[in-house]
């Protein structure tokens, strides 16, 4: 484990005992070279106190670990094992468990949504595919607008197809099978977080502290308690590089559906949206990015595929600004970030030599 240069603020708060509405440091780690420190400065420069990351190479983790602080208060260094929230990362679970019961024949992706329940004004019929790719606003199909909230009614079209929640079957389908202990869902929920058998105080005691910057101090906050298909995952950066993994090896779903996974939606007029089943779909100089963020209070977090080189990059943060500071939902640039960017030029562009080993 490399040794971390500790800022005289972290030091200071330390020693004083610091109540939860005193301002912490949040500094670089000692000892890192190239994308690494590139990668720690951004970091710092975000004032995020830790980073869980991790790449993936030819469906192997070839480097996992943490930049930072998991706990800023007690100086632990986070690790590729710490458990920081998902956020929106949750989605892409959510697909693949609803396109799981669409191969099943328990769902298709054109019934309308009234058929489960689900009551939403619209000048049209609004379609299980429309709350699933963002275009259920306005006319349903004719434009995308990112809306977690309307995606998170696809909680009761599983339940009424199932009789099941999500919860159950994200834990038999993907977090049992792959073995993923350092995945769960929100801790806040403990009816959902049961369904995993893991032990809640173990759990707890691995994830990162959740911090946010206000008026340009880091101070300790509060996750979020939701738990559902929009949101409320948590999950460690190997965890995730793993499930990437199991993506790339066709996994849960056959390949003619993940191939609709990660296919850009189309708008009733034949435009091109950024968006696929669940995943973000990019293009950048002829290269094809399958992508997601999260953004929630206390939380960030980034998972970047690219399919042509056989690559997974994973970032997770305990503040929002990992996503916040470059407001990637909007225009659905991937290339705003620039932790995606340093990544993409550094490695998919460019001939940097990727990092090597684990924390």
């Amino acid at each position: 484990m490399l040794s971390v240069q500790r800022s005289a603020v972290v030091v200071l708060a330390l020693a004083c005992g610091s109540g939860p509405a005193e301002p912490l440091g949040v500094e670089r780690m000692d000892g890192l070279q190239g994308f690494e420190a590139a990668l720690d400065s951004l970091r710092v420069a975000l004032r995020v106190p830790a980073f869980g990351v991790a790449i993936v190479e030819d469906e192997q983790i070839v480097w996992s670990r943490g930049l930072g602080y998991a706990d800023l208060e007690e100086g632990e260094i986070a690790t590729g094992n710490t458990s920081f929230h998902l956020a929106s990362l949750t989605k892409t679970f959510a697909s693949t468990i609803l396109m799981q019961l669409v191969e099943q024949g328990l769902i298709d992706l054109d019934d309308p949504v009234a058929d489960y329940g689900i009551d939403l004004s619209s000048s049209g019929v609004i379609r299980v595919r429309h709350l699933l790719n963002h275009t259920s606003e306005g006319e349903p199909g004719s434009h995308y607008r990112y809306d977690g909230s309307r995606f998170g009614q696809l909680d009761r079209v599983i339940e009424h197809a199932t009789g099941r929640s999500f919860a159950d079957l994200l834990n038999e389908q993907i977090l049992r099978p792959l073995d993923l202990h350092h995945t769960a869902p929100n801790v806040r929920q403990p009816a959902a977080f049961a369904v995993t058998g893991l032990d809640l105080a173990d759990f707890k005691r691995n994830m990162a502290k959740p911090y946010e910057l206000e008026e340009g101090e880091v101070l300790p906050s509060e996750y979020p308690s939701y738990f559902g298909v929009s949101a409320g995952l948590i999950a460690s950066a190997r965890d995730m590089a793993r499930y990437s993994i199991a993506i790339d090896q066709g996994e849960f779903l056959q390949p003619t559906t993940w191939d609709s996974v990660f296919t850009p939606a189309v708008s009733n007029d034949g435009e091109t949206l950024p968006y696929g089943l669940g995943w973000f779909v990019f293009w950048h100089q002829g290269v094809k990015f399958e992508w997601h963020y999260g953004w929630w209070n206390a939380n960030s977090s980034l998972i970047v595929r690219v399919p042509q080189q056989r690559l997974t990059f994973v970032v997770l943060a305990n503040t929002s600004r990992l996503s916040a500071a470059y407001g990637l939902g909007g225009d659905a640039n991937l290339m705003r970030s620039r932790v995606a960017k340093l990544f993409i030029d550094s490695f998919v562009f460019g001939s940097e030599p990727l990092p090597r080993g684990h924390q």
